[in-house]
């Protein structure tokens, strides 16, 4: 820790620090998932957790999504506070019924008499060339299920906040992490801040053009930011953070200032969060627009295993710059 109450850790440390605070505060919540225990997590997030809380609270699994997932939602209905950790966004579809057919269902068709207050996280995205079965951004399909809050976690700050306070829903909530991120560093405040699961966070200010993202692309997308500033460009930048329910009056006011909008998401382009944010800025600030809104998205194609390739298949800061240039015609 420096002079001025900041810490430098990892995302994958800003994790961890999360779940131990969530296990600390309530002895009604564990943690259960593929490898969790003995081995530390399949990207090291838990490693000493076990050592720490015990066998009771730090629950290694079978290979069975469906089954450890039904478990916590289970243990919910129960009165506990379960935490699950599904290894990566891919393995998910496994345990899909469990989670779309009980989890995100159970309180509308009891008349709001079931609550499931489970927390799953998930890894998600690109990341080590851990090829097309461990790799996708798949955060548009959970947002289109009712029923669920999907919050995703694009920064350091986020990483260390959103667990601790999705442990307070009454109901279902996903957690998208990312693997790509796990060995970025960042400086925190070491007293950890109550942070916001219901809003999108305006990350940088500007006039010239919003860019809206979410994910492993924030970072991305401040640094093409930056760089875009010594040009002469000031855009603003807005982390939508919360997938699912989403509450847009950020954007719209954004979207009055600046009068042009980027969406980049490295999820696959047709049907996704970016045509949802589209559509919704089409229907209610469509007047203020003074160019179209224009999307970058992730390749269409199964993520492939080549370093070269894997890159060419999310956006990368070169890409945001080159296309806010051309919307803004400075190209």
């Amino acid at each position: 820790m420096d002079d001025i109450g900041t810490i430098k850790i990892t995302y994958r440390e800003a994790i961890k620090q999360a779940i131990r605070e969530v296990l600390q505060k309530d002895e009604r919540s564990f943690l259960l998932g593929e490898d969790v225990g003995r081995y530390g997590g399949a990207f090291a997030v838990s490693k000493g957790l076990l050592q720490e809380f015990g066998p009771d609270r730090i629950m290694d699994v079978p290979l069975s999504e469906s089954g450890f997932v039904g478990a916590g939602i289970g243990a919910a209905l129960n009165g506990m506070r379960p935490i699950v950790e599904v290894m990566t966004v891919n393995f998910s579809l496994l345990a899909m019924d469990q989670i779309v057919n009980n989890a995100a269902t159970l309180c509308h068709m009891s008349g709001g008499q079931l609550n499931v207050p489970v927390v799953i996280r998930m890894g998600c995205g690109i990341g080590r060339q851990l090829a097309a079965q461990h790799s996708h951004s798949w955060e548009p399909l959970f947002a289109h299920i009712p029923g669920l809050k999907v919050l995703s976690a694009g920064t350091h700050e986020d990483a260390r906040g959103m667990l601790p306070a999705a442990m307070k829903e009454e109901d279902p909530v996903i957690i998208f992490e990312y693997t790509y991120m796990l060995n970025l560093e960042a400086d925190l405040p070491s007293n950890p801040e109550s942070v916001n699961t219901r809003l999108p966070k305006v990350r940088l200010e500007g006039t010239d053009i919003t860019v809206i993202t979410y994910g492993a692309a924030v970072y991305k997308v401040l640094d093409a930011a930056y760089d875009l500033a010594k040009a002469g460009i000031v855009a603003e930048v807005i982390d939508l953070r919360v997938l699912r329910p989403l509450e847009l009056d950020a954007v719209y006011t954004s979207v009055t200032k600046t009068h042009r909008v980027l969406i980049v998401e490295e999820a696959w382009r047709s049907i996704g969060i970016g045509a949802e944010i589209s559509a919704r800025i089409m229907e209610n600030c469509f007047y203020e627009l003074d160019a179209p809104v224009q999307r970058l998205c992730g390749v269409e194609v199964p993520i492939p295993y080549p370093k070269h390739l894997e890159d060419a298949a999310v956006p990368q800061k070169d890409d945001i710059i080159s296309l806010v240039k051309k919307i803004l015609r400075h190209d």
